[in-house]
C-alpha cells in the first residue's frame, strides 16, 4: 500500500512539474518593478531569448560540473569551508554593491524593533497597530530588537546575519543530498557549489525580513527528520521538531511542513515501528506550538496584551479572499481586503471573518467555472515559474523616482531604494539590459531545474525508488497551499533548497546517461531508504 501512495505522490509531482514546463514554452511569468510596478505579469514567451539562454546555461552547467568533479580528490574538511567562505565573500560584496534599504513591511518591523528597544513602545499591539493586525510578525521584530541591542545599529549587521543563515541553508542542502544518496562514493561538491552560487539566495540577503531565516530553520529541520527516519535517533527528531517550531515562529507556513513531516513518518512506518511513529508525531505536534504559547504567556505576564495576541488579529480568510482575484490572480489586491478588516470590521476578527466569507462566496458565485479555472491556472503558473522569487525588488532593489506602488500601510513606495548609489546601482538602474539580463538568466535557470526534476521523478517512478518523498511532500504541500492563499513568488522561497536537491539529482542522471551511458536508478529495495 505504501508503495502505491509513493507512486501517486510522484505522479502528482510529475504532473505539476510537467505543467510548469509545458506552460513556460508559451507563457513567461515575470516580476519587474521598474517596467510593470508591483504586478504579476504573464506574457507570451520570447523564444528568441528563451532558447539561446537555455543552450548557454546547459553548456555552462556541463563545463562547471566537470570542474566540480576535479574537486573530488580534496577532502570535505577543505572544500566545504572554502566554498562557504567564497560564497560569504560574494554575498558581502552584493550587499555593498546593492545597498537596498528596508521598505514596506521590512521597514515597519525594523521601526517597531527600534521603538521597543529605545522607547519601550509596545503600542503596536493596541487596536489598529501593526502587531495587533499581524502578531505573527512579532518574531522578526523581537529578532531585530535583539540584534540592535547587541550590535551596532546598522543595516549591515542585520544583512550579515542573513548571510550566516543563508550559508547554513547552503550546507544543509549538501547534507540533505548526501543523506538521500548515501550509496554514492562521489563527494558531490557540485551541489554545494550550485547552492552557494544560486543567485536568488545571494541577493535575498538584502531583504530584512523573515524569509532567509525561516528557510534555514526549515531546511535544517528537514535534514534532521530524514536522519531520524534513517536511524530512528530521538535526538534527531527532537532537534527537527525544535527547528521546525522556530522556523514556523519566524514564518507561519510551518504547518505545511509539519503535515508533510507527519506523512513522511507514516510512510516510514515499517522502518520506525508503531510506538515510535505515534511518539514522534506527538513530539512534533507539541513542540510545534511551544513558541506561540511562550510568546502569549510572556506578553500577557508583562501586561503588553490582556488576552491572546491572535484574538482580534487579521483572520486567515483575509488572505484567502486575496487569493481569489480574477484580474491579478491572487496577487496583492491593493488594500481591498485590508479595508474590509480595518474599516468595515473595525479590526474585529469575528466581524471581518463573516465579511470575508461573504466576499469569497460572492466572488465564487459571480465568476464562471472557466474564469475560475483560468485564474487558478495563472496563479499557479506565475507563482512557480516566475523563478526569481522577486529578487528584482527584494534583492537588487530599484532607485525609482516614480511611485507605482505603495507600502501595505499606505506609506513609502516599495521600489526598494538604496542608502547610496554607485556605478553598479547605476548599471542596474530601472529596466536596464543588465537587470533584465540577470532576471532572464534566473528565470531560465528555474525552468531548467524543473526539467531536471521531472527527469528525476520519472526515473524514480520507473525504478520504483522513492527516496526523495520527504522533499516531494513539502513541495506538493506548498503547491496546494498557494492555490488557495494570496501569492507572491517570494512566498515559495523556503522550498528553493529542495528544488536544488532534486534538480541536481536529475542533472546528474542526465549527465551520467549522456557522457557515461548509465544511470544509477536502483530500486528502493537496494537502499535503506524508502522501504516503507
Amino acid at each position: 500500500m505504501f508503495k502505491v501512495i509513493h507512486q501517486m505522490l510522484y505522479l502528482i509531482m510529475a504532473l505539476c512539474i510537467g505543467l510548469f514546463i509545458a506552460s513556460s514554452f508559451f507563457l513567461r511569468a515575470q516580476y519587474n518593478y521598474a517596467m510593470y510596478g508591483d504586478n504579476p505579469i504573464l506574457e507570451a514567451q520570447q523564444w528568441g531569448i528563451f532558447i539561446p539562454i537555455i543552450i548557454v546555461l546547459l553548456v555552462s552547467s556541463i563545463l562547471l560540473y566537470r570542474i566540480c568533479l576535479t574537486l573530488d580528490k580534496f577532502r570535505p574538511k577543505v572544500v566545504i569551508p572554502v566554498v562557504l567562505l567564497c560564497s560569504f565573500i560574494v554575498q558581502v560584496g552584493i550587499i555593498f554593491l546593492f545597498p537596498r534599504v528596508p521598505t514596506d513591511d521590512s521597514q515597519t518591523v525594523l521601526s517597531l524593533a527600534m521603538n521597543m528597544l529605545y522607547d519601550q513602545d509596545y503600542s503596536s499591539f493596541e487596536t489598529g497597530g501593526y502587531l495587533h493586525m499581524f502578531p505573527f510578525n512579532f518574531s522578526i521584530v523581537l529578532y531585530l530588537k535583539t540584534l540592535l541591542s547587541l550590535f551596532p545599529d546598522n543595516y549591515l549587521v542585520i544583512k550579515l546575519f542573513n548571510i550566516f543563515f543563508s550559508l547554513i541553508t547552503t550546507y544543509m542542502i549538501y547534507l540533505i543530498y548526501k543523506q538521500l544518496n548515501r550509496r554514492s562514493t562521489a563527494r558531490d561538491y557540485g551541489i554545494l557549489i550550485f547552492a552557494a552560487t544560486y543567485l536568488p539566495s545571494l541577493f535575498m540577503n538584502n531583504l530584512i525580513y523573515n524569509d532567509v531565516i525561516a528557510t534555514a530553520f526549515f531546511t535544517s529541520s528537514l535534514y534532521c527528520l530524514i536522519r531520524f527516519t534513517n536511524k530512528t535517533s530521538w535526538s534527531m527528531l527532537i532537534i527537527a521538531a525544535v527547528l521546525l517550531a522556530i522556523g514556523n515562529y519566524f514564518r507561519s507556513v510551518g504547518a505545511v511542513i509539519l503535515i508533510a513531516a507527519i506523512l513522511y513518518i507514516l510512510l516510514n512506518w515499517c522502518n520506525i515501528g508503531l510506538k515510535k511513529v505515534i511518539a514522534s508525531i506527538g513530539i512534533l505536534t507539541i513542540l510545534f506550538n511551544v513558541p506561540g504559547w511562550t510568546q502569549n504567556a510572556v506578553l500577557q505576564s508583562t501586561h503588553t496584551v490582556e488576552g491572546s495576541v491572535n484574538e482580534n488579529s487579521a483572520p486567515i480568510y483575509m488572505w484567502l479572499n486575496m487569493g481569489i482575484n480574477l484580474e491579478r490572480f491572487g496577487f496583492w489586491d491593493n488594500m481591498e481586503s485590508y479595508r474590509i478588516y480595518q474599516r468595515e470590521a473595525n479590526y474585529n476578527q469575528a466581524t471581518s471573518t463573516a465579511l470575508f466569507k461573504q466576499e469569497i462566496e460572492r466572488k465564487l458565485s459571480e465568476a464562471s467555472l472557466a474564469e475560475l479555472a483560468e485564474m487558478y491556472y495563472k496563479k499557479v503558473i506565475w507563482t512557480w515559474t516566475e523563478g526569481t522569487y522577486q529578487m528584482d525588488r527584494y534583492g537588487i532593489g530599484n532607485e525609482s523616482g516614480t511611485d507605482m506602488g505603495r507600502g501595505r500601510g499606505g506609506g513609502a513606495g516599495i521600489a526598494g531604494s538604496y542608502s547610496y548609489t554607485n556605478p553598479m546601482t547605476e548599471l542596474f538602474a530601472g529596466d536596464s539590459p543588465y537587470r533584465v539580463g540577470v532576471l532572464w538568466i534566473v528565470y531560465v535557470m528555474n525552468f531548467l531545474m524543473y526539467c531536471f526534476i521531472l527527469i528525476r521523478v520519472i526515473g524514480a517512478i520507473r525504478a520504483k525508488r522513492y527516496d526523495e518523498v520527504s522533499l516531494i511532500l513539502v513541495i506538493l504541500g506548498f503547491i496546494g497551499f498557494y492555490i488557495l492563499w494570496e501569492i507572491k513568488s517570494r512566498y515559495i522561497y523556503p522550498v528553493y533548497p529542495l528544488l536544488i536537491v532534486l534538480s541536481y539529482m536529475g542533472f546528474k542522471d542526465v549527465y551520467d546517461f549522456v557522457f557515461r551511458g548509465k544511470i544509477d536508478w536502483k530500486p528502493a529495495s537496494q537502499t535503506s531508504l524508502g522501504k516503507g
